[in-house]
């Protein structure tokens, strides 16, 4: 169903109109729609809606938008209806043949603001609105650091590190980055999640989570053995939360390699599908990170804790700015290892404090005011410019 209240004509002009673009799954929604109700809040004369391409998702961001009490924007599923109920292997529908469904729709707005890149596919759709890209993290890892940022007319960066990573590459041009902080912070304060009591026993707490891309991850060569040295023991509890995309939106009873330990008291297992995945709720609730290359090492660490890293892949990671954040923590390179490695983190070493403190400093901006006043400022300025 479309709610618009779009495409006014004021003083025989047209109203100014700026779209929220969802195309994927529901963990991307937390890092730009409070700079959605930012913007609508501090120009009430230009229409805001959000877009998506799955009903669960806009839901979700209904909910969200709901629970931050913005003003009215506007909410859109896009067509058409055949297509967006068919799947990707990351369970959400196609993503570019959903963008060229709706090109000349989107084509009506004067700012198309995504937090993911597969949206540059626009330009050669003929699009001629101008882009904005929020991100959707801000790990260290090389894939988002890559041509199609040139696509876009404003890029946003969490902080220095991030932007001058992008500009000394040539990806993007200084004048067309901005440094805004980190969105997805402002909306997890505002609406402060409650952790939940996952456990009977109170143990330290490890977080494990795996990306989802073969060639990085610790999942294919170590996941299961990770799995099954937690539930063999009983100094520690486990949260197993890899990112969303690694078993693509299937429901747990539909992943065999994950029977064993459904119902485990020590083990509680969670992904996707839920709000406490991607709402920093496991980020928050553990003692210890453990994992290899996702972007929530930094969520972990907005206060310093101990974290371990798995390197099944023998990587040489010393210099790799892509592994920056491997300094904050040990580096597992046998999983013999692993049970030492985390006797040492639960021990609450300090070891690493210093080095988190100065990385997550370098990574995100964290000047007084919100980071999504920051950006919906940003994309005003790109608005009137």
């Amino acid at each position: 169903m479309v709610e618009l209240y779009g495409a006014r004509m004021r003083l025989g002009t047209r109203q100014r109109r700026i779209c929220f673009l969802y195309i994927a799954q529901a963990h991307q929604v937390l890092h730009s729609l409070s700079v959605a109700v930012a913007l609508a809040l501090a120009h009430p004369d230009v229409q805001v809606d959000i877009a998506a391409t799955d009903a669960g998702v806009l839901d979700y961001a209904r909910l969200l938008v709901g629970m931050l009490g913005a003003p009215k924007i506007g909410w859109r599923l896009l067509k058409p209806a055949w297509l967006r109920a068919l799947r990707t292997a990351d369970g959400s529908p196609p993503k570019v043949p959903m963008l060229a469904a709706n090109a000349r729709a989107l084509a009506d707005y004067d700012i198309i603001v995504t937090p993911e890149r597969t949206s540059a596919a626009l330009r050669a759709m003929g699009v001629k609105s101008k882009l904005v890209y929020t991100q959707h993290g801000a790990g260290d890892r090389a894939g988002p650091f890559e041509a199609r940022l040139g696509a876009f007319d404003l890029v946003f960066s969490a902080g220095a590190k991030q932007r001058d990573r992008m500009v000394s590459a040539g990806l993007v041009r200084p004048e067309a980055c901005a440094v805004v902080g980190y969105p997805k912070f402002d909306l997890v304060d505002r609406l402060r999640p409650v952790l939940p009591r996952l456990f009977a026993e109170v143990r330290p707490t490890v977080l494990y989570n795996p990306h989802f891309l073969t060639r990085l991850s610790s999942w294919p060569a170590w996941g299961r053995q990770v799995l099954e040295a937690f539930a063999s023991q009983r100094r520690y509890n486990l949260i197993f939360a890899p990112h969303v995309r690694l078993f693509g939106g299937r429901p747990l009873s539909r992943i065999p390699e994950l029977a064993p330990f459904l119902g485990h008291s020590g083990i509680h297992m969670d992904v996707g599908g839920t709000s406490a995945s991607i709402d920093m709720t496991y980020t928050r609730l553990a003692g210890i990170y453990l994992g290899d290359v996702s972007s929530q090492v930094y969520e972990f660490l907005r206060e310093p804790k101990p974290c371990v890293f798995l390197n099944p892949h023998n990587v040489v990671w010393q210099g790799d700015d892509s592994y920056s954040h491997w300094k904050f923590g040990q580096v597992v390179e046998h999983l013999n290892d692993l049970p030492a490695a985390l006797a040492r983190a639960g021990d609450g070493g300090t070891a690493y404090a210093a080095a988190q403190r100065d990385g997550f400093a370098s990574t995100f901006d964290t000047s007084t005011r919100s980071s999504s006043d920051l950006a919906a400022s940003a994309i005003a300025k790109l608005l009137n410019g």
